[in-house]
C-alpha cells in the first residue's frame, strides 16, 4: 500500500518536510566528534588548572592574613601587659627604614614569622 497524498495535483509522500539532508561522509563526521570531545575535553583540563592555582593562591593569602593577626593579637597582648613591643615603639619614633622586613621577635604559636609591610606605611 502506498501512502502518497495528491494535493493540489502534486503526489507527496509523508515523512520530513525541506530539503534532503546530503550524504554525509560517515568517517568525517565521526571524526569531527572525536576532535570536539579532545578540545573539550583540553578545555576542561586547563579550567581545572586555573580553579586550582587560583585556590592554592587563596590559600597561601589565608595563611599569611592569619600570620598577620596572630602577630597583632601579639601585639595587642603584650601591650595589655604593659609592655611596648619593639616593632611598635619603631612605628612611633619613625624608625620604619631601620626595621628589618619580618618585624615579629616573637615566634607565633605556628612557628612562622611574617612580615607587616602593611602596617609600617599606615603610621607615615
Amino acid at each position: 500500500m502506498d501512502d502518497s497524498k495528491i494535493v493540489g495535483g502534486k503526489v507527496k509522500k509523508p515523512g520530513k518536510r525541506g530539503r534532503k539532508p546530503a550524504k554525509i561522509d560517515l568517517k568525517a563526521k565521526l571524526e569531527r566528534s572525536r576532535q570536539s570531545a579532545r578540545e573539550c575535553r583540553a578545555r576542561k583540563k586547563l579550567r581545572y588548572q586555573y580553579l586550582e592555582e587560583l585556590v592554592s593562591s587563596k590559600e597561601r593569602a589565608i595563611c599569611a592574613l592569619r600570620e598577620e593577626l596572630e602577630m597583632y593579637k601579639q601585639w595587642c597582648s603584650a601591650m595589655d601587659q604593659g609592655k611596648i613591643p619593639s616593632e611598635i615603639k619603631a612605628l612611633l619614633t619613625g624608625d620604619d627604614q631601620k626595621m628589618p622586613q619580618s618585624t615579629s621577635t616573637k615566634t607565633p604559636k605556628n612557628g612562622k614569622y611574617s612580615s607587616s609591610g602593611n602596617s609600617q606605611n599606615k603610621s607615615a
